[in-house]
């Protein structure tokens, strides 16, 4: 079981029965399986839960057939989120900071990076992502949003910056508004081709503030971010997340 004291956000989702289309004739599915699922978000505080999403990325990545480095802990330059339902961890992912002018991208793209903070731009570098099959696409977005907040409002960075597979390359242009900033090039650390992508965080807070929490209405955006948080909830969610690193910086 992964509980804490205070989660970050906590959502509701319909589960996955709901979403998807019944054959003509099938029963109707029974009460317990309708039940939303009430999902929490956390900051993965401990030696504990950071393992436990360690697990989980293992896991994922294994089931990809991608490699990935068990020994990367939590430290000042990093902070990792995960979310779960009914004490079950079902999404992790973390963010780089940089903090002394590096990242884990630098390994592979440092040439297209430094370009960037000559400028004066501060990056951050989404890694580690895994949602279990069969999430809702809300746990997904809500790992993003959160990790959105703390970057860029907690702490002034300014850009995204991932790694991606060139087969997802599409996905997080269409799905999150990235754009191709280095090309194709082989990674190390996953054992697998790698595309670096960059989003400026000025650019998701507006497609946040055109699209969060629209995911039930009619709108025609295809994207994720109807599924993020309303705008309204962001307040709230920025004020826990703040107490939470305060407590975590005063440890």
């Amino acid at each position: 079981m992964l509980v804490d004291e205070m989660p970050i956000a906590t959502f509701e989702s319909p589960p996955p029965a709901l979403t998807a289309p019944r054959p003509p004739g099938a029963r109707p599915q029974p009460a317990e399986s309708l039940r939303s699922q009430v999902f929490n978000v956390r900051l993965a505080s401990s030696a504990g839960r950071q393992d436990a999403a360690g697990v989980l990325l293992r896991r994922m990545y294994a089931w990809r057939g991608y490699a990935v480095d068990p020994a990367a802990r939590q430290d000042g330059g990093r902070v990792t989120f995960y979310a779960e339902t009914d004490g079950e961890l079902v999404g992790t992912m973390s963010l780089a900071l940089d903090l002394d002018g590096r990242l884990p991208a630098d390994e592979n793209f440092g040439d297209r990076l430094a370009p960037l903070r000559l400028a004066g731009r501060r990056l951050c570098e989404p890694s580690r992502l895994a949602i279990d099959k069969g999430m809702s696409k809300r746990v997904f977005a809500a790992l993003i949003h959160i990790s959105y907040l703390y970057a860029h409002r907690l702490r002034g960075f300014s850009d995204y910056v991932i790694e991606v597979n060139p087969r997802h390359v599409a996905f997080y242009q269409r799905m999150l508004g990235f754009a191709d900033f280095g090309g194709e090039r082989d990674c190390s650390r996953v054992g697998a081709p790698a595309v670096l992508l960059r989003l400026p965080l000025d650019v998701m807070g507006e497609r946040i503030r055109r699209w969060g929490g629209s995911f039930e209405g009619e709108g025609g955006e295809r994207s994720f971010y109807p599924y993020f948080f309303p705008l309204h909830e962001e307040a709230g969610i920025t004020a826990r997340l703040a107490a939470l690193c305060q407590g975590e910086d005063a440890a």
